[in-house]
This record gives structure tokens, C-alpha cells and sequence, in this order.
């Protein structure tokens, strides 16, 4: 299987479908951020601390995996020169279109996140990752690719799992559940072919947990040093959520 293209299709399937990921802000929103009342979120409930941006107006700003049209056209809108890059090309269609609805400038590079190889050393003053490090399967040259475009100085903002919410059974978790299954690292290729497939009905993208140590201390090893973190749920009951908060964001800097 080759993994980028079947997340590339199962996103681009996510569009049309209309998940929650993939719906963009509305013009109002674009209107309060050039007011300079923004938030954008890393994790699915918590909007990122302002002081972890500082000041964005004139800053190039990578959007990595952020396509969907939600937080790239609010950073753009509140004043920084922004490129969305994703996988998905009806993802960064969707941030086109905020971008051409709302009079923004938004630049769209399609292609994987372990592979900034479109942009040069140094290009950027901030880094904004929600969520998404879970579709790929190694996380390492993610973090290195980070550090290379970051402008000495530059802050990279990421949203991940927690690693301990894959070693549970999806159809218990479907049905309120906590069954403890999977060691870890895990990914959906541990699942019989048969459940693979199944899963793939309600959820179609592969999955991978990431350590710890690849998380937080891969971050470490591509030369950046962690300033903050926070956790998050997904705002609403779940069943992970009534034991743990399952999502973390950290912001890193690269040192001037």
C-alpha cells in the first residue's frame, strides 16, 4: 500500500463528505481576524495560546498538514504571509477558496510532510502543525524537515496524540468502551485484513501511534528546544476523555 496516496484519497473523500476538519470558516470569521480577534486551534477544542504566535503581521508562516480551510485563512487574514502545504488537494482547494471568497493571499503546496524539499533552508518564521503526524508513518524526518525551514529564532507549534490512545479497541471505543488491545507503537496495519477493511468504512485514513520519545524527543534531536505545552480532549464525552486528556500540543523553538 502506498501510504501518502491512500491518506491523499481518503482526505480528498473526507471533503465531500463534509467532515468536521474539512468545512471552512465563514467570511465573519475572516472579518473579526483582520480586526485582530483571532484563535486558531492545534488540538480539537483549545485555542493555542496568543503568546505562543507573538507578533504574525509580515511573518511567513508554513501551514503544515493544516489544510481544510480553517486555520491558514485566519492566520492570513490577521496579517502573515502564509502557505498552506497537505497531502490533500481538496484540502488546500478548500483553503483556495476562503482565500479567493475573502481577498486573502494564500499560497498552496501539495505534498507529504516528511518532505519539505519545496522549500528552502530557512524559510520561515513560524510552523503551525495540528493534529496530523498520526497519518505518517515516521515522524522523525518530519521534525528534522521542520528544523531545516525554520528561520533561527522561528517557533514550531504541533498537535499530536497522545501515543496511549492507540493500544485501545476501536469497536469498543465505538460502543463507550475502554478494552485495552494493542501494544505499542501500533498501526492499523496490526489489524487483520479483514477489520482493516471494516475500520476503513467508518474511518478510511491510516493510522499510526508515535512515541513519546519520538514526539518530544524527536523534536529535541532536529535541534529545537520545547517552551510549552498543553492538553486537550475532544470537547464532549468520550471515553478516553473520562480517564485522560488525549491530545497534546507543544510549542518548540529552533535557537537564534
Amino acid at each position: 500500500m502506498d501510504i501518502g496516496q491512500h491518506n491523499r484519497e481518503a482526505w480528498n473523500a473526507q471533503v465531500a463528505e463534509g467532515d468536521r476538519w474539512t468545512v471552512p470558516v465563514d467570511a465573519e470569521t475572516i472579518a473579526r481576524a483582520r480586526r485582530g480577534d483571532w484563535s486558531v486551534i492545534l488540538t480539537p477544542v483549545k485555542a493555542v495560546p496568543r503568546d505562543w504566535f507573538g507578533e504574525i503581521a509580515g511573518r511567513d508562516i508554513l501551514g503544515l498538514a493544516s489544510g481544510g480551510g480553517q486555520q491558514m485563512p485566519v492566520l492570513a487574514a490577521a496579517g502573515a504571509r502564509v502557505t498552506s502545504f497537505d497531502a490533500s488537494d481538496a484540502q488546500l482547494a478548500q483553503d483556495r477558496f476562503v482565500a479567493d471568497r475573502d481577498g486573502l493571499a494564500i499560497a498552496t503546496v501539495q505534498g507529504f510532510m516528511h518532505d519539505l524539499s519545496a522549500f528552502a533552508d530557512d524559510s520561515f518564521d513560524l510552523i503551525f502543525h495540528p493534529c496530523s503526524n498520526c497519518f505518517a508513518p515516521e515522524i522523525l524526518p518530519v521534525w528534522r524537515e521542520c528544523a531545516r525551514v525554520l528561520r533561527p529564532g522561528g517557533a514550531l507549534l504541533a498537535g499530536f496524540n497522545n501515543p496511549v490512545n492507540f493500544i485501545f479497541d476501536w469497536k469498543a471505543l465505538d460502543a463507550g468502551r475502554l478494552e485495552v488491545r494493542h501494544a505499542l507503537p501500533y498501526s492499523h496495519f496490526d489489524l487483520p485484513e479483514d477489520e482493516r477493511t471494516e475500520l476503513f468504512t467508518h474511518y478510511p485514513m491510516m493510522e499510526f501511534s508515535h512515541t513519546l520519545e519520538d514526539q518530544i524527543g524527536g523534536q529535541l534531536a532536529a535541534g529545537l528546544h520545547l517552551t510549552a505545552m498543553f492538553e486537550d480532549d475532544w470537547g464532549r464525552p468520550d471515553p478516553i476523555a473520562a480517564v485522560y486528556k488525549p491530545f497534546i500540543a507543544t510549542r518548540a523553538i529552533l535557537p537564534a
